[in-house]
């Protein structure tokens, strides 16, 4: 059953206007560097209005309409960009891991909602964005175009979408390589946990693909704030553990800290940015981390 769709808050949105998705492909150094559209001014087709917002440029105020309504509307237009970005969804099992403090809010509702600001950055800048589910029976796909209409759809996918199996296999995964093409900026949003999702990206960034990798987090994996006898379950290999969590914990975390070293390395020779952010944190830090000066808000 469908769930209600999730919105970006109005701080985060806020906070958006501030950032813009770059490549390093486009502007053809190392660094990430500002892609130029090939649409701008004339020409562009008209999508819809939106109400103004703090942060729109005053030039995209339609005056007539203020006439008319003595309200503030500015007008959306369907570019044609020379990018398109591709939300690569991680929908296994291990994403519905949610705290026990915040059990309504899940790894996989923060990376959704991370999904959507990342559609919010295409939309400012006039990008084409699509996005793909993986999940263990079938991909879902929904190819990239510009505009709020694509980001209402996405919201609507979004609602209906539940993390559930396993990573899915190379056959499944076989038409991503037919849709992905070789200019398009990828990010993969996931936990990182599954062997087959590292090796996926690693593959698209050997083959030319700018990739950037969003590893999220549970608070319980940061802090394991467990005491007294407890069941650990693998969501996806169903695999049992039971011990005391204090007796636990300093193995735990001295362990989940060589391992995301060890990520980390394996993805900094891949050529892959990254960062990590916490589902108790605010969702649009990795994008400061990553697109912006890398202040993240707290």
């Amino acid at each position: 059953m469908a769930r209600t769709p999730l919105t970006i808050p109005p701080e985060i949105r806020g906070r958006l206007k501030r950032l813009s998705l770059r490549t390093r492909r486009i502007s053809g150094t190392r660094g990430f560097g500002m892609h130029a559209s090939r649409s701008k001014g004339a020409g562009l087709e008209f999508a819809q209005y939106r109400a103004y917002e703090p942060g729109d440029e005053p030039r995209r105020i339609d005056w007539k309409l203020f006439a008319r309504s003595d309200k503030f509307f500015v007008r959306e237009a369907e570019e044609e960009s020379p990018i398109a970005i591709w939300i690569l969804l991680d929908a296994s099992a291990s994403m519905a891991q949610a705290d026990r403090v915040q059990p309504d809010w899940s790894r996989f509702d923060a990376a959704k909602l991370l999904g959507l600001c990342i559609a919010e950055l295409a939309m400012q800048q006039g990008d084409r964005f699509g996005w793909i589910a993986l999940q263990e029976a079938a991909l879902g796909v929904a190819d990239p175009r510009a505009g709020r209409a694509q980001a209402g759809r996405m919201q609507i996918d979004f609602s209906r979408l539940e993390a559930a199996g396993t990573f899915p296999d190379d056959a499944t995964l076989a038409p991503l390589w037919e849709r992905i093409g070789a200019r398009d900026l990828v990010l993969f949003v996931s936990d990182c946990f599954d062997e087959g999702g590292i090796a996926l990206i690693e593959r698209l960034a050997k083959a030319g693909r700018e990739v950037v990798a969003i590893q999220l987090l549970t608070t319980e994996e940061r802090d394991f704030p467990f005491d007294g006898g407890f069941r650990f379950r693998d969501q996806e290999s169903g695999a049992e553990l039971i011990s005391d969590g204090a007796a636990l914990r300093e193995t735990f975390l001295s362990r989940f800290a060589a391992a995301r070293a060890a990520l980390d390395e394996r993805l900094d020779k891949a050529g892959i940015r990254h960062a990590t952010v916490v589902i108790d944190e605010p969702i649009d830090r990795p994008l400061h981390v990553l697109f912006g000066s890398g202040v993240a808000p707290t």
